[in-house]
């Protein structure tokens, strides 16, 4: 993995992050508990919608669209793990 992929792989992270935060009512956690939440959210992602048949497509565009998913997913468990 160079530079440049690091990079986008933050921005996309961020970018998720920061949307599933405003998308679940701000449940964010700052801007780098936001990128780690966006991150982990594109693993979740790309683990759970292979499985299920559904794809988007690439490009920037739709990784931030299946990064945002599997944040607000990640940030839904997180919120359900809190109140319990």
């Amino acid at each position: 993995m160079d530079f440049n992929s690091v990079i986008a792989m933050l921005l996309v992270g961020a970018i998720a992050g920061w949307l599933s935060g405003k998308l679940m009512q701000g449940r964010g956690f700052g801007l780098i508990g936001n990128i780690i939440v966006g991150i982990v959210g594109a693993f979740l992602a790309g683990l759970i919608f292979p499985a299920l048949g559904f794809a988007v497509g690439g490009g920037m565009i739709a990784s931030i669209f299946h990064a945002t998913i599997g944040a607000v997913i990640l940030l839904f468990l997180i919120g359900l793990i809190r109140r319990a």
